[in-house]
């Protein structure tokens, strides 16, 4: 054994080391076993900069080049396409149905682009790190299908007839789905929308066979 125990006044337990490994755990418990320690003279500083520089500087000159040569175009929609009569109530033109929500924009492409050419939308003023916000939405539902509704769904649960709402809850209900297509003169542009998620999400988290319902009736279409 290369310990022992010895007790000290008062009934106290205390455990004795051998005399090598009492001064190694001391030199460690106090932070003093042997370490390296640069000096920091000027010259040493001014070296280790010139050499981080002379390795970074190349890189961060070819990343800014390929950032500049990157070609980007922002168009905002959600003002051209609202008819002029609904720009003051936009929610109420969201949930007439009787109004085709279809729009035309022409992009002009000022420099040359080069595949491949990625589409995003971009969100202002949108904030989902609520806790009721980030809690309603029903995981076995995305899985499985309208048999589980979940009650941490509420308030976008049931529709007005009592029918399950399938996706339900506040991250589906908010969830952005326009649809986006692209032609080039009379050529229609194709675009890939397959594998733009991740593979575990498609094979785990949400089911191959769920499909929405109920979900854009009545009062639910639209943003409150």
């Amino acid at each position: 054994m290369d310990e022992a125990s010895t007790s000290a006044p008062g009934g106290a337990t205390r455990r004795a080391f051998p005399p090598a490994r009492s001064r190694v755990y001391y030199r460690f418990i106090q932070q003093n076993l042997p370490a390296w320690k640069p000096a920091m003279t000027p010259g040493c500083l001014i070296a280790t900069f010139l050499i981080i520089g002379i390795i970074f500087v190349p890189f961060g000159l070819f990343c800014l080049q390929t950032s500049n040569h990157v070609a980007e175009i922002i168009r905002r929609y959600d003002v051209d396409c609202v008819p002029n009569s609904y720009r003051g109530n936009k929610q109420a033109y969201s949930k007439d149905s009787l109004i085709s929500k279809n729009c035309t924009l022409e992009v002009k492409v000022p420099d040359h682009m080069r595949a491949p050419i990625y589409v995003y939308y971009e969100l202002e003023n949108f904030y989902q790190n609520h806790r009721r916000y980030v809690k309603s939405r029903s995981n076995k539902q995305l899985c499985f299908g309208a048999k589980y509704t979940a009650e941490s769904c509420s308030p976008i649960q049931w529709d007005d007839n009592g029918f399950p709402i399938v996706p339900c809850g506040l991250i589906a209900w908010s969830l952005f789905n326009d649809p986006y297509g692209f032609t080039y003169g009379s050529k229609e542009i194709k675009v890939n929308r397959k594998n733009i998620s991740w593979k575990s999400d498609r094979e785990h988290k949400f089911g191959k066979n769920v499909f929405p319902s109920n979900f854009q009736n009545g009062s639910f279409i639209g943003a409150e």
